[in-house]
């Protein structure tokens, strides 16, 4: 299993405070049916896996997981 170390951790936090608009670039997620690259929302959370919970305009809540999936800030 891959931990994130706890100073990614907090780098991830203050980079993606909740609050932050971000856009996917690439996710790669067996379970995602709605998100493309270019959709937008909200940051809600960062986990202590590190991975960027986001509700996104779409509708959908899947996270953005550290080292697998990107995104940035808009």
């Amino acid at each position: 299993m891959f931990t994130v170390p706890k100073k990614i951790v907090e780098q991830l936090r203050k980079e993606y405070p909740v609050g932050t608009r971000v856009e996917l670039i690439e996710m790669n997620d067996q379970f995602n049916t709605k998100l493309k690259p270019g959709c937008q929302g909200t940051v809600t959370d960062v986990d202590d896996a590190g991975t960027i919970h986001v509700r996104w305009d779409c509708g959908s809540s899947l996270g953005i997981c550290y080292g697998v999936d990107k995104c940035k800030k808009i």
